[in-house]
């Protein structure tokens, strides 16, 4: 298995370069397309096609820990969005499909995709080096047509993903109904019977994932998805029972207009956030974000929810989190804490109804542990009808 794709290794030579000079070595296996991005590491073992698929890893060169990549192939069910909107994908190899539901390799979704992708450099020293030194802006070179000493120029010359606005990039073009007929939500995992919807909640697609609003059509509720920059008074006039805010990618404080809109909606409705939507929500009742040193990426992150001391094992996905100490006590209240390095990982408000987590409830990929929120959001909502 571990030869299968020995012409790729001889005959199409790639590498990474890093701003500080650093280049890894390897063989191109996706598009070939020379790309820049943002290199970040990702320890899940398991999950690469909903990693893909997760529109918040916009911009981003999503660096695998795990050696071996590929194996269970990948198929159309479980894509996470509409399509892919990574940068570029890192893996140390690149193995044969063999599942039966696979539907291609991860060579050819990443061809299929236009993700340029490289393979067969050592991913783990790659890793070692974003922890010690921060993440980092890259060029990605898969054509070879560009030498080695150019690369680190684009990837120092790049902007970078601090103060830009990528939730404009991913969302949604229009409006539009969740899953009305149900074929979308069934079987994937909690019930294969779905309640009747009784309450009707609008989603902010900041780069939400499907199975985010699985998760919401699951608990009963209609769900209508609105672009990122939909004005809160067009939410409104929608008369939700509540309003909910996506992940995404990038710097919350440079999607203003998404502040903007959750300050105008705070109080009118019930309301809960997940990661940007977190953030957003957060910068809104007057806290700050800033960008961490190397985020946290992978499925395996310990959460405690203050509350109840019960320790949750989560899936996350962000480079940016809220300043513990620029909590307003007289407003928020931080109810989970990421127990790795002590990061604000969920708030609510004491005035009003809402709730934000820094976490994945929905898996894909990832535990099951912090399910139970969507049913705390249906829970929220019915007590302030």
């Amino acid at each position: 298995m571990s030869n299968w794709n020995w012409k790729e290794q001889r005959e199409k030579k790639a590498f990474l370069a890093l701003e500080d000079g650093t280049i890894f070595r390897g063989y191109s296996v996706g598009a070939p397309v020379d790309n820049l991005g943002e290199a970040v590491f990702n320890t899940g073992l398991t999950g690469y096609q909903e990693i893909l698929s997760d529109p918040s890893y916009a911009g981003q060169f999503i660096n695998m820990t795990y050696p071996e990549i590929g194996s269970y192939g990948t198929t159309s069910v479980d894509m996470e969005a509409r399509k892919t909107f990574c940068n570029g994908f890192i893996m140390h190899q690149e193995n044969r499909p063999s599942n039966f539901r696979s539907e291609h390799s991860l060579m050819d979704f990443c061809k299929n995709n236009g993700i340029p992708a490289i393979a067969g450099i050592d991913t783990r020293a790659l890793t070692l080096k974003l922890r010690s030194d921060g993440v980092m802006k890259s060029f990605l070179c898969v054509s070879g047509d560009l030498s080695e000493a150019d690369a680190v120029q684009r990837a120092k010359s790049w902007e970078g993903l601090e103060g830009q606005d990528y939730a404009a990039k991913v969302t949604c073009p229009e409006i539009f109904e969740w899953d009305p007929d149900g074929s979308n939500t069934t079987g994937w995992g909690i019930t294969d019977e779905l309640p009747e919807t009784d309450l009707h909640v609008v989603a902010y697609d900041f780069g939400i994932k499907w199975n985010i609003l699985r998760g919401l059509r699951r608990e009963g509720m209609k769900v209508t998805v609105v672009p990122a920059k939909t004005p809160a008074a067009e939410v409104l006039a929608m008369n939700p029972d509540a309003v909910f805010l996506s992940n995404g990618p990038a710097d919350p404080q440079a999607v203003t207009y998404a502040i903007e809109a959750a300050k105008e909606i705070l109080g009118k409705k019930p309301m809960m956030g997940i990661c940007l939507g977190h953030q957003i929500l957060g910068l809104a009742c007057g806290a700050k974000t800033y960008k961490m040193k190397f985020g946290h990426h992978g499925c395996n992150h310990p959460v405690q929810d203050l509350e109840t001391k019960k320790i949750e094992i989560t899936s996350q996905n962000h480079n940016f989190a809220i300043d513990f100490d620029s909590v307003d006590e007289d407003l928020l209240e931080v109810t989970h804490v990421n127990l790795n390095d002590n990061t604000v990982a969920g708030i609510k408000h004491k005035k009003h109804p809402m709730f934000a987590i820094q976490y994945h409830p929905e898996a894909a990929p990832g535990p099951h542990d912090p399910y139970y929120l969507f049913k705390r959001f249906r829970d929220m909502i019915l007590a302030n009808k």
